[in-house]
């Protein structure tokens, strides 16, 4: 069995989100600089290298909260603080956006939704 029979439509879902939900709040918030605070915010997707030191890089029926060092419980508020402060808001919300869509599909998964 491949690594893409394991891919459900909720795991595709959950990657297509890590683009749509930065760049939509980039277009609704920051629209006077669109280019950058999407950028900024799809930074947010650097805290994703953390898969590379897991056994398996990428499980799509792994909870990344909570199991990958950069998406570790304490760094949650330290993402949120980020997010506070106004020269580094952008990369905070790209964090902490990350960090709530792996937690919803974390939810989904233990929902055991599509």
């Amino acid at each position: 069995m491949t690594f893409f029979s394991h891919i459900s439509l909720g795991f595709i879902v959950h990657m297509v989100l890590h683009v749509l939900v930065p760049v939509a709040v980039a277009w609704f918030f920051y629209r006077h600089m669109f280019k950058r605070a999407t950028l900024l915010m799809l930074s947010g997707l650097l805290i994703d290298l953390d898969h590379l030191l897991a056994d398996q890089i990428l499980d799509p029926n792994r909870c990344s909260v909570g199991y990958h060092l950069l998406h570790a419980y304490w760094l949650i508020p330290v993402y949120v603080l980020l997010a506070l402060i106004p020269k580094t808001r952008l990369i905070g919300l790209g964090l902490v956006i990350h960090i709530i869509l792996d937690w919803l599909d974390c939810l989904r998964q233990q929902l055991h939704l599509f």
